[in-house]
């Protein structure tokens, strides 16, 4: 496996081929904690990997100097995935000095025993030599924690993002030119969607402070690292943190007896009438909240159905309108729908609350059909979903001419 970034500098983490849960995230094609090393007149390990990999990690370092040839250990995130094995790399390496800002060492402090680490606390435009080569620092709060920084490489123009532009994603190879890279961006997609989504306007004032550096490489602290198709990413982050739409409307439900699911399947119909928009259709039982919170990323227009169980509404829906309330999606146009037997107070009226929440643009009341619908019921399923498209239309159009932020 190639992994020289550039002369004296390598990857040393850990392939995670077998991970599927993430917090919750499905990692369906496993993932990757990314450690490199800088070797120098001083030597530096840049970020560490989880915990129980410790030992692979120091094994990959011993491949290229002694480990008490090791001069710092930056650690741009306290995050345990990246920070695990930081407590093993202090120890086995008695020259080292940890490197990181002060809000991360706070966090380090809280996670495991620090006393007896020489440290070095560095900020925003610190600059740390190594010789031939120097670090500069810029931090980058709510990148996805309130400690998490970049560290940069001007000599190689070689940035080092943290989380910034990573994925789930384990592969034999390391390079974003040695993948397939549409199954990357869609892992990049379904990276950003379901971790850093919510950071939105953190990540726009990170991007624009980073703006002035001269990069030709990045190297995430997940999956592959960016060489060649680094426009291609970044533009896809411009597009994802100002909340840019498609033409796509999903219609996502629960159903007890089929009347909510009657009611969608004629909701879909509606949205398929009318041209130039991406309709899907979801049944919250058959997809995982990973895919679901990727799919409202770009979704221009949602409508969300549930029926009224135990005065209250379906479980997985309510956990996935919670995920993605913690998600925040922004600039979408929606409506509720769902059945009831006695009691109107529940599925869809909960639904429409969460929508509320989520500031959705409203397109309609709630759609609230008492047993099962009748072919007027469902005619009126039909025309809202042609309503939802259209506004989703009229929404993609507007965002499109404007920033979204």
């Amino acid at each position: 496996m190639d992994t020289k970034l550039r002369d004296g500098i390598f990857w040393i983490g850990y392939v995670d081929w077998n991970v599927r849960d993430f917090h919750g995230y499905k990692t369906g094609r496993g993932s990757t904690y990314n450690a490199y090393l800088m070797l120098d007149e001083k030597n530096a390990v840049i970020d560490s990997v989880k915990a129980p990999y410790a030992s692979n990690l120091l094994e990959n370092i011993q491949a290229h100097i002694p480990l008490d040839k090791v001069d710092y250990l930056v650690v741009n995130h306290a995050e345990p995935d990246h920070s695990g094995s930081v407590p093993a790399v202090m120890q086995a390496c008695p020259n080292v000095t940890l490197v990181c800002d002060e809000k991360c060492l706070k966090a380090l402090d809280m996670h495991y025993d620090t006393e007896g680490w020489r440290v070095h606390i560095v900020k925003t435009g610190d600059r740390l030599s190594l010789g031939r080569r120097h670090l500069t620092f810029l931090e980058t709060p709510m990148v996805h924690w309130p400690e998490s920084m970049f560290t940069y490489v001007p000599e190689e123009k070689l940035l080092f993002s943290m989380d910034a532009f990573g994925q789930h994603f384990a592969s034999a190879t390391r390079f974003d030119d040695t993948e397939n890279l549409n199954v990357i961006m869609a892992e990049a997609k379904t990276y950003y969607a379901n971790i850093v989504m919510l950071y939105a306007r953190s990540i726009r004032a990170t991007l624009a402070a980073a703006g002035g550096l001269a990069i030709e490489m990045v190297a995430p602290s997940h999956g592959v690292i960016w060489r060649k198709h680094i426009q291609t990413i970044l533009a896809a982050y411009d597009r994802w943190t100002l909340h840019k739409p498609e033409r796509k409307v999903l219609v996502v439900f629960d159903s007890m007896w089929k009347s909510t699911e009657m009611m969608a399947n004629a909701i879909i119909k509606g949205v398929m009438d009318v041209d130039g928009v991406d309709a899907r259709l979801y049944n919250v039982n058959a997809s995982h909240i990973t895919e679901l919170a990727t799919e409202v990323l770009d979704a221009s227009g949602v409508a969300v159905g549930s029926p009224t169980l135990n005065m209250t509404l379906m479980p997985q829906v309510a956990c996935l309108l919670t995920y993605w309330k913690g998600l925040r999606p922004m600039n979408k146009v929606g409506f509720a729908f769902g059945s009831y037997g006695w009691s109107k107070n529940g599925g869809p009226t909960e639904v429409e609350a969460y929508l509320n929440d989520m500031k959705f643009e409203l397109t309609r009341p709630a759609m609230h059909v008492q047993f099962v619908p009748n072919e007027e019921a469902l005619a009126e399923c039909r025309a809202a979903g042609r309503e939802l498209a259209q506004k989703a239309i009229d929404n993609y159009n507007k965002l499109w001419n404007a920033k979204a932020l």
